[in-house]
């Protein structure tokens, strides 16, 4: 017998009109459910969504439908909408009747918020990886910083500046997963708004292998009164490690002025009574 015979019987044995998803397990299965049928969920973190944006979303929907499916948990004789809010309300806005959804109970997503907040817990989870983790978290599950804060341990301040590591420039993402830079410097490129100026910034680190703290001088040095990417390298060429340990010891400023016999350090203080607490601080040295 041959192959192409062997093709064709095997082929017989599946109908052509046969529904694969059948064989998927029930909670991955994809449904078509009723627009009417689902509901905002209550908890959800995001209370605005911005009416142009859904106007551009419901005009993609009427041209392509929907590509991913909402997860939906059931409420009732309804369904909360657990991920996928915004694509819903740009569906009713198409006149989009039914909607695509998977739907899971109360349990298997408890049982997949808990293997999640696992997952960010793990020491060997790069920054980014935990970033994602966060994200999802927020996104997925509705729940807001302070929440997944609680959940982790950690400050809700921690668990925002962490996710918001998603926003950097593609090619610094690179450089801190490949460990060239820093949370900390990935955390000070982050501080500039504009992505020029972040992209300067991770040049400037990787070229003159800054610390933290000389890039968190150049920050200061960029932001105050719009000083230009020259004058703030120049405010960092005065910072060391020696300055920088002193800084710490003194808990305050100190910046190095090379001349041409030496130099000379520079110890800020705002008032009085730091300038005595500087003082005793030294004396005790």
């Amino acid at each position: 017998m041959s192959n192409s015979k062997l093709g064709r019987g095997f082929d017989s044995l599946i109908p052509k009109n046969f529904d694969s998803s059948i064989l998927v397990a029930d909670e991955e299965r994809i449904k078509k459910i009723p627009v009417d049928l689902l509901q905002a969920n209550p908890e959800q973190p995001r209370v605005h969504f911005d009416d142009k944006a859904l106007g551009e979303l419901a005009a993609s929907i009427e041209q392509h439908g929907i590509l991913q499916p909402l997860v939906i948990t059931p409420n009732g004789e309804k369904f909360y909408i657990i991920t996928g809010e915004r694509r819903w309300r740009a569906a009713k806005l198409a006149g989009i009747k039914t909607i695509p959804a998977v739907v899971r109970t109360t349990a298997q997503l408890e049982r997949l918020e808990l293997a999640l907040v696992e997952n960010v817990q793990r020491v060997n989870l790069s920054p980014l990886e935990q970033a994602a983790s966060i994200q999802y978290l927020h996104e997925q599950f509705s729940l807001d910083f302070a929440t997944i804060g609680v959940r982790l341990g950690k400050a809700s301040a921690t668990i925002q500046n962490t996710a918001r590591l998603l926003h950097l420039p593609e090619l610094a993402q690179q450089a801190l997963r490949n460990k060239t830079i820093s949370e900390g410097h990935a955390r000070c490129i982050l501080s500039l708004k504009d992505e020029k100026g972040q992209l300067q910034l991770l040049q400037l680190i990787i070229k003159n292998a800054w610390s933290v703290r000389q890039a968190e001088r150049y920050v200061i040095a960029h932001k105050k009164g719009g000083a230009s990417t020259a004058t703030a390298q120049k405010r960092v060429a005065t910072t060391s490690p020696q300055t920088e340990k002193l800084t710490q010891i003194l808990k305050t400023p100190v910046t190095l002025k090379r001349t041409a016999k030496g130099g000379k350090l520079e110890i800020s203080f705002k008032n009085e009574t730091e300038l005595k607490r500087i003082i005793n601080i030294l004396a005790k040295k």
